[in-house]
Formats: C-alpha cells, structure tokens, sequence
C-alpha cells in the first residue's frame, strides 16, 4: 500500500465505514445469479487485487500488504436480492443505503457486488462497493470498467482457474515490508524533497488566508457525531445541461457542480432556519494528482482543496463566479501538488501515518463541512452481459465529523450527484438533493439562448421529483 491507501485502512472504526461504491442500472432482462458470479469470476484474472485481502505488518513497522485471499470464494463477494415493491427510486435508494453503508469484511478481499432485481419495466441494478484502501474515484471507475463492456455484442467470458498463493509467514511479511518501505521511501526523498521546499512556499502563503476563512466555522448542523446508519439519495444532470453553463458563463464541470451544491446546501439550511447571507459551507474538493502512466492501478492517487460554497449569497452567478475565482486560484497556487508530496513523505513513518490517520479521520473538526468529489466516468455506454447500463450514480463516505457527502460522476451524456448522509442527522437528504437540480435550472435560465420551453420543462419536471 502506499500512504494513502494505508490511512484509509487505519481510519475506519464503527461508525466510519469508508467503503465507496455506485449503483448502477441496466435495461432487462437481468441475468440470472449464477450467470453473474461466473461471469464477474472470469474477469478477476483482469483485477487480482480483488483476490487479495489486506495483511498488517507489526508493530505497524512497514505499511500493509497484499496477499492472496486463500479462503477466497464467490459467494462472500457477489451477492443476490431485490428492492420492495413497488421497486421506484425510493425503494432502491432506501436499499442502497443499507447495503452501502454496512462495514466490509476487511479480514476478507474489501469488495461487494450486488445484484438487485425488482425495478420496474425489467430492469436491474448492480451495487457494488470497495473499500477507500484499495481505489480512490478514477482507480474505482477504472475497477467497473473491468466488469463491463463497450460492445453489446456479449459472449460469455472463459473462467480460468485460480489458486493462491501461500500466506507468507509474519517474518516474511515484516522483511518485505521493510525492505519495500526503505526503498520506496529512499527513492521519493531523493525525488520529492525538492517539490516538497517549492510546494512548502505556495502553501505557506495560503495560510493567512486559509486561516481568515477558518475562523468562519459556519454552520454546526453540519457536522457532529454520526451513527453507522447512513441515508443515499441522487440528483441528476445532462451534460448538455453542464456545457450550456459553462459555454454561457466560463468555468469547468467541476465549478458548475459545485455551484449546483451550493444552491443544494443552501436549501437545506434555510429549510432548517440556519441560513445567512453570510452562510458558507466549506468543502474539501478531492484533486486527482494520478499521472497519466497510473490509471488503471488500484490505489489511491489524490489531494484535496478547500473550496467556500457562499450559499448566503442569493443571486446563482455571484456564486458560481465566486467558486471559479476560488478554484481558480487554488489550482495555480499548486497546494495539492505540496499536500500530496508531504502525504508521500509522511509514508516513511509507518507507526505514526497509522495513528495519525486512525485519530484524523475520527475527529469530530467543526471546520470542514462537507466533501465534494467530481470523477470523469465514460462519456459512452457501457454493458453488461448485452445489457446496457442507463444509469452510474457514487457513494462517498462520511468521515471526520462531516454528516453528508457529495460525489458527482458523469457518464454517457449524464452527470449524478449521488449524496450521503448520516442517518440520523440529516433526514432531509431530499431537500438537498432537490436543491442541487434547482441549482442547474438556475443557472439555466439565467443563459439568454435557452429556449424557454426547456426551462419550464425542466422546472416542472423537478417539481415532480421532489413530490
């Protein structure tokens, strides 16, 4: 593992489960559950770190290892059930939420497929979930790529067998582990040590700012102690819908995402008699620093920023223009790239990444009040058995205090905002997720060219949705 990846697995407790995951609908029929297992078994050799499971070093002297899952079998990892009748949208997502939310067998490979029947017009879903130590959001889309096709021309794949290999011995694991650490660790303080002085700067000259803002704490429903329950709902987008915006008003996908979460927190805290014009929601804002040569393997490749969502303000282009000159200036300033050199750095110490990362992880910081996480998926349609997949929408976890989580992944002309929250703290998860279409059709009808039928269509249409 690398840092990373082992301060994921370290972080987790009772009441943090730090698994992420997507539920993703197809067109019927849905296959049969022996055809699914067979099918995802024959593509594993494509991903054998789904047939590994975690082994800790001691005394946490080395960060942990990969070994072969020797009591490996299908059954703990793909799963069979249905939604309630009638099989909606609500059904499905009070389904999701359950499954999503429930802790990984971390003695075991940390994944989980699900197949759900019981949608309506014969449609199907697969809920599948990984643990934040094996993928961060490109490597876990990069992971469901391998369980699916571009082509829908569909023949059935040839499983191959497979047989472990031992489980080391503890010395083994203890001398890899070392041997591993030092060298990884010799080699990135030679190359990081620079980036490391360079990123220090623009980091440094962050903090008088960083600091004025903190002392903002904003709002305190939004964040407290959590149970392990969780609540997951979505809003959604077309990407037609993103580019309009972005064409009208400048910015990226991203900007407009989190425009669209800033109307959304912005309805929640009025429905809750907490909103101000003064009213921001400070947001971590996950950047990806996986170079090109890394996609595709499983681990865990990013930094984050920190991003004020000025829900206060009430005019929709002051608060878009507000995130843009905000990202704009965090993304020149090249913060992610230094916070992503001290994480590497801090992987040289095993023992204290694990306490640091168990006690980070746990605190309950008034600060930071939500995660915003935008991952590109497929702008094509993806298949699986023939079966084409009409929807894609994330899970993200909670963590640290926070109480509710956004994570937007595009796919095939489509953008989802799949959002988390904790069961019992935000029982108006509907109300954001709302928030968040209003926020598009904000921006929409602030865009001169967009034909008027369209805009009423739209502001209709998300009336229905929040009945």
């Amino acid at each position: 593992m690398n840092a990373l990846d082992a301060g994921m697995f370290f972080a987790e407790n009772g009441t943090t489960p730090l698994q992420i995951g997507t539920v993703s609908v197809f067109e019927g029929p849905a296959p049969e559950y022996p055809e699914l297992v067979r099918e995802i078994f024959a593509r594993l050799r494509l991903a054998p770190r789904c047939r590994q499971r975690v082994r800790t070093v001691p005394f946490n002297l080395a960060h942990p290892v990969w070994v072969d899952d020797v009591h490996f079998t299908m059954e703990d990892h793909v799963r069979h059930t249905a939604v309630a009748p009638p099989g909606g949208p609500a059904e499905l997502h009070d389904l999701a939420s359950r499954l999503l939310g429930r802790r990984l067998d971390l003695t075991r490979s940390p994944w989980e497929v699900w197949l759900v029947e019981g949608l309506p017009d014969g449609r199907w879903a697969l809920i599948s979930k990984v643990h934040h130590c094996m993928v961060d959001g490109i490597a876990g889309i990069d992971l469901l790529a391998v369980l699916l096709d571009t082509d829908p021309d569909w023949t059935p794949a040839d499983p191959h067998a497979w047989t472990p290999a031992p489980e080391p011995s503890t010395r083994a694991v203890l001398r890899d582990g070392l041997a591993d650490g030092l060298k990884g660790f010799a080699g990135q303080a030679t190359r990081l040590f620079t980036p490391v002085l360079r990123d220090s700067v623009a980091t440094a000259k962050a903090v008088p700012a960083y600091a004025s803002r903190l002392l903002n704490s904003g709002t305190s429903s939004l964040n407290g102690p959590t149970v392990v329950s969780r609540r997951w709902s979505r809003a959604h987008a077309g990407m037609d819908e993103i580019d309009t915006i972005r064409r009208a008003f400048g910015g990226s996908v991203n900007d407009v995402a989190l425009a669209a979460a800033a109307s959304g927190f912005r309805d929640l805290l009025a429905a809750r008699g907490a909103l101000t014009s003064s009213s921001v929601v400070r947001t971590l804002v996950p950047v990806s620093v996986r170079s090109t040569g890394e996609r595709g393997e499983l681990s865990n490749r990013v930094s984050a920023l920190l991003c004020d969502l000025p829900c206060g303000e009430d005019d929709p282009l002051r608060r878009l223009q507000s995130i843009r000159d905000q990202m704009d200036g965090l993304k020149s300033s090249g913060q992610a790239a230094g916070a992503d050199s001290f994480v590497r750095l801090a992987g040289g110490a095993p023992g204290l990444l694990a306490a640091a990362a168990r006690t980070a992880l746990r605190l309950r910081q008034p600060l930071i009040h939500t995660i915003v996480t935008n991952v590109p998926g497929p702008p094509f349609p993806l298949y699986s058995m023939g079966r084409r997949m009409l929807e894609m929408d994330p899970y993200i976890p909670i963590a640290a205090g926070l109480r509710v989580s956004i994570g937007v992944v595009s796919y095939d002309g489509g953008v989802s905002f799949g959002v988390t929250g904790d069961h019992e703290a935000v029982p108006d998860l509907g109300t954001l997720c709302a928030g968040i279409r209003d926020g598009i059709d904000e921006l929409l009808k602030e865009v001169p060219s967009v034909p008027a039928h369209w805009k009423e269509d739209r502001t209709s249409s998300t009336r229905e949705e929040r009945t």
